[in-house]
């Protein structure tokens, strides 16, 4: 009998097979874990707080602001943080005119996202609204885009003698099929998805996000300055989990919320790139616009879901449209 014959018949032979799978995928895992944490570590460290920090309702949140007259609030969408309103040119075209106020949104960028709470749009508008007035700001113009038009729209609806205007851009309004929502929610799954976040997502992540770009961009092209967005900010592990949770949450939201948006009455403005290949603009955007009669509908020609990158001047010019509709209107807070 030869060697390997003998190796393979003794006991101990097949058990040193059974877990030599398991020990690599350990070993792998443990590689990855640490690589991500240094990762998080360095771009933390290059990317420090750009703005302050208020806390509402025990939630420390992170914002931006800038300029001065009636306040323009700015609500990111998913994945992203505050300073993607920065990087498109619209934080500082608003804050010509405007005083500007960008959050990250609760668990994105240095904004915490206390376990134990379903952070639905209601749920953040709530915490938004209270830090809002903590720092004193009277009747804004809500402006959110993607993820957070939701939010923007559940201020709206929640608080609608505070809310003074809502502006939503590439905004996701009913439930549809989303077969990439459940995919994006996965690390949001208990236990395994926190594995999964911690060590394999990020790097998974970063290898797909050149073709994630492209795809919110297309038809247009990934704009340069796109490219500075710090990619491992929106792949650290905890961003990851607010990330997946939204995506496990936008359809259900989407739902509950088109119960209600007969009840908006403000002055409402819908931007969406008419190329769109994430939210379909005709199924959103443009049946939104057609169940609220006075809202207006910008569709931006060539641009796709990043269309505040597209023309961050016409956004503003929708800003400022919303600003006169809304003068003198009389609500209070």
């Amino acid at each position: 009998m030869s060697t390997s014959r003998i190796l393979s018949a003794m006991p101990g032979a097949a058990g040193g097979a059974r877990w030599r799978a398991p020990a690599v995928l350990g070993v792998a895992a443990l590689a990855a874990f640490l690589l991500v944490q240094a990762r998080k570590k360095a771009v933390e460290a290059q990317h420090p707080p750009a703005g302050k920090f208020i806390e509402a309702d025990g939630v420390r949140l992170h914002y931006v602001e800038k300029g001065d007259g009636p306040t323009v609030v700015l609500l990111h969408g998913n994945g992203v943080t505050s300073n993607d309103f920065v990087l498109s040119g619209l934080f500082d075209k608003l804050a010509a005119r405007y005083h500007v106020i960008a959050f990250d949104r609760p668990g994105f960028g240095y904004s915490e996202r206390p376990s134990g709470t379903t952070w639905t749009p209601e749920a953040q508008a709530g915490v938004l609204y209270t830090a809002l007035h903590a720092l004193r700001v009277e009747r804004p113009i809500v402006v959110g885009h993607s993820w957070g038009t939701l939010v923007a729209t559940a201020m709206a609806l929640d608080y609608p003698r505070y809310v003074r205007a809502i502006g939503l851009i590439g905004g996701y309004f009913y439930p549809t099929g989303r077969f990439d929502a459940a995919v994006m929610a996965l690390p949001a799954v208990p236990v395994l998805g926190q594995l999964w976040r911690y060590t394999f997502a990020p790097l998974l992540g970063r290898m797909m996000w050149p073709a994630l770009a492209k795809k919110m961009f297309a038809p247009a092209e990934t704009p340069d300055k796109f490219k500075d967005l710090p990619v491992w900010m929106a792949l650290r592990p905890a961003q990851l989990g607010a990330s997946a949770a939204e995506s496990a949450l936008m359809i259900d939201a989407a739902a509950r919320l088109a119960e209600r948006y007969r009840e908006l009455t403000m002055p409402i403005t819908l931007i969406a790139g008419a190329g769109d290949r994430l939210i379909d603009p005709q199924k959103n955007s443009v049946r939104l616009h057609r169940e609220i009669s006075h809202s207006t509908l910008r569709l931006e020609k060539d641009a796709g879901h990043m269309a505040h990158y597209a023309d961050p001047a016409d956004v503003a010019d929708a800003v400022d449209q919303l600003q006169r509709q809304a003068a003198g209107d009389g609500g209070v807070l």
